[in-house]
């Protein structure tokens, strides 16, 4: 059993910094497509960057240049640096995994394909 609890969030202005941390706990005896997901109120669960085994990763349109996801195996740890943030980056923050297959990871838009959720942490950007 996998288990992920997400850290890091708070309140910036916009333009500012903020890097989000997910631990990573359980036996992970195979690869693992891990990915950062966000949740605004009123809206769906929207997905944000994704990472694979080889640390590949793929991001939404909408954090192209100003997020950077990475991963510290030998710490189990997953990070989402995010710069330049806006007023619609506000959202609930999840870390999400699930195996990796022989053909790579989901992209950001398959937000089913995730098997394991973190709680989640807030992030909230002010004009």
């Amino acid at each position: 059993q996998v288990q992920l609890v997400e850290s890091g969030g708070g309140s910036v202005q916009a333009g500012g910094s903020l890097t989000l941390s997910c631990g990573v706990y359980g036996y992970m005896y195979i690869e693992y497509c891990m990915a950062w997901f966000r949740q605004a109120p009123g809206k769906e669960r929207e997905g944000v960057a994704v990472i694979d085994a080889n640390s590949r990763s793929t991001y939404a349109d909408s954090v192209k240049g100003r997020f950077t996801i990475s991963k510290d195996n030998a710490k189990n740890t997953l990070t989402l640096q995010m710069n330049s943030l806006k007023p619609e980056d506000t959202a609930m923050y999840y870390c999400a995994a699930v195996p990796m297959t022989r053909v790579g990871c989901p992209p950001p838009t398959s937000r089913a394909s995730f098997r394991y959720w973190g709680q989640g942490t807030q992030v909230t950007v002010s004009s």
